[in-house]
């Protein structure tokens, strides 16, 4: 069972930055991709960024050039730097990972607060 524990989210005002930490209790080369969704009130869960296993990227278009995904492989860790904040990014962040096959599973975080004040 692979747990992933998040850190980093909170107040901030717009225009600065937060970094999101995501830390699987198992080597991050298990899973065949890692991503980072929010979910804002009233909204439906979105994907922000995706980093799949060959180190390729994707953002979903509101983030682009303000947001990046990447990993820390020997502390298999995932990271969502995130700058530029706006209003709009306030959201619950949470982490999710895929196994690779046979097997795919999908675990996720437990969910970071990120508020961002104007």
């Amino acid at each position: 069972q692979v747990q992933l524990v998040e850190s980093g989210g909170g107040l901030v005002q717009a225009g600065g930055s937060l970094r999101l930490s995501c830390a699987a209790s198992g080597s991050i080369f298990s899973f065949s991709s890692m991503g980072w969704y929010r979910q804002a009130p009233g909204n439906k869960r979105e994907l922000v960024a995706v980093r799949i296993r060959d180190g390729s990227t994707n953002y979903v278009d509101s983030v682009k050039g303000r947001f990046t995904i990447s990993s820390d492989n020997a502390k298999n860790t995932m990271f969502l730097q995130m700058n530029s904040l706006k209003p709009e990014d306030t959201a619950v962040y949470t982490c999710n990972a895929i196994t690779t096959p046979p097997r795919v599973i999908s675990y996720w975080g437990q969910g970071s607060q990120v508020t961002v004040s104007s």
